[in-house]
């Protein structure tokens, strides 16, 4: 028969093990990396000719770098970060879901859904299969534009990625 005092020392020790099994663990986007695939976004898309604004996100949608190109629009820093956000949510491309909401009835409300902006330009950050943020770019002639920017962004820090 057990003690109080080991009967104690048992039920401590179960219930830290259930706490703990609480728990998981986390990938984080740094800073520098954050500001590393603002910078990529911004020379990928001036490389084209065009002035954007890149926000890059973690995966609660809290902005974590910014970068407007000279000339970009006022409304890019908006529409780059909505982009982000929406796709740190969703954890999809904003150019899949918009293109979605267009050909399924069934979706086309996401665009009722605050915070959400359905064009293209937001890409989910990956580590590994774990999304970890989102960038989301605005300003080139088309959403499209904006998207392939974002994933030559990401091409240039894969290998930080992994």
């Amino acid at each position: 028969m057990l003690s109080t005092p080991r009967l104690t020392l048992v039920a401590l020790a179960l219930c830290a093990t259930a706490a703990h099994a609480e728990l998981r663990t986390e990938k984080a986007l740094t800073l520098s990396l954050a500001n590393q695939i603002a910078a990529a976004g911004v020379a990928a898309c001036q490389a084209n000719g065009y002035a954007v604004t890149v926000t890059v996100v973690d995966r609660a949608g809290g902005v974590r770098a910014v970068q407007r190109a000279d000339n970009a629009g006022a409304h890019t820093l908006e529409a780059s970060r909505a982009k982000a956000w929406t796709s740190a949510s969703a954890k999809n491309t904003t150019l899949a879901m918009m293109e979605n909401a267009q050909k399924n009835p069934a979706a086309a409300n996401l665009v009722n859904i605050p915070g959400f902006l359905l064009l293209g330009g937001g890409v989910p950050i990956k580590a590994g299969n774990e999304v970890v943020g989102a960038v989301g770019i605005g300003g080139a002639p088309g959403g499209h534009l904006d998207e392939q920017c974002a994933m030559a962004a990401l091409d240039q820090v894969k290998a930080q990625l992994q």
